[in-house]
């Protein structure tokens, strides 16, 4: 790797790990939000682990954590700081509708925003805040499925999906339906949160809710219909803040 290469990348990971892990109090919040799902005892799938924030909250929760991670800095990060736990699993993949290979498209500034989906780019930059996101480099990764996931592991009492894009690939590659799933919204590239309902829905009868940001905060009093929820994304300005949406099965 070149110096400049290799200075954007450390770059990169150092502006993640102060994201995620340097504000004061982010680590307790984020465990009384997901306790409400997840306690003792439980699986759990991050699927996008990225800097494994939140693998250390399902963690310390109790939970058993499966991390699927392709990005070879993160994979290695992840390693680093969990591989002694005895409860958690790191499989370095990424994961789509079938098993096989694909490419990774990896931003060094915002590796956060690295993806296997083409597509994607080209949707995302559209909003001003990702206007100036550069996918500088490449890299071939292996694909697993969430089928072969949960064949291997068992069925996850929470998973948790954040893959810059490929959120429906991901729901391609499940062909039964699992309890609780939370996914990443992004306005500018809505319609992909939206084909994830309508996968949901082929599997089973789901409810919705939705938290914005990093805020860590269920925004509907209660859950929503597939349709409510829909016209939820669909009435989010293109600029406004990306979150997650949650999938209760009924």
């Amino acid at each position: 790797m070149k110096p400049a290469a290799r200075f954007w990348t450390l770059w990169g990971l150092a502006r993640s790990l102060l994201i995620y892990y340097g504000k004061p109090g982010r680590a307790r919040r984020d465990r009384r939000f997901y306790a409400q799902f997840v306690g003792r005892g439980s699986l759990v799938f991050d699927v996008g682990a990225h800097v494994g924030n939140r693998v250390g909250v399902f963690l310390k929760l109790g939970a058993a954590c499966v991390a699927v991670e392709p990005q070879p800095l993160f994979s290695g990060l992840l390693e680093k700081l969990y591989g002694s736990h005895p409860h958690f699993t790191l499989v370095k993949s990424a994961a789509g509708r079938a098993t096989g290979s694909t490419v990774l498209h990896i931003s060094r500034r915002t590796p956060t925003l690295s993806t296997t989906d083409g597509a994607w780019r080209e949707q995302v930059v559209r909003a001003p805040s990702f206007a100036k996101v550069r996918w500088e480099a490449s890299v071939s990764v292996p694909v697993t499925t969430l089928d072969s996931l949960v064949d291997r592991f068992g069925v996850p009492d929470l998973c948790k999906i954040d893959v810059e894009g490929s959120e429906t690939a991901v729901l391609q590659g499940l062909s039964r339906p699992l309890p609780l799933l939370s996914l990443e919204y992004i306005p500018a590239t809505r319609a992909g949160a939206i084909a994830c309902i309508a996968c949901l829905e082929n599997l089973g009868s789901y409810s919705y809710n939705w938290s914005r940001g990093e805020s860590q905060r269920l925004r509907e009093e209660r859950w929503l219909s597939p349709d409510e929820m829909t016209a939820r994304l669909q009435e989010m300005r293109i600029d406004a803040p990306s979150g997650d949406f949650y999938a209760r099965l009924s």
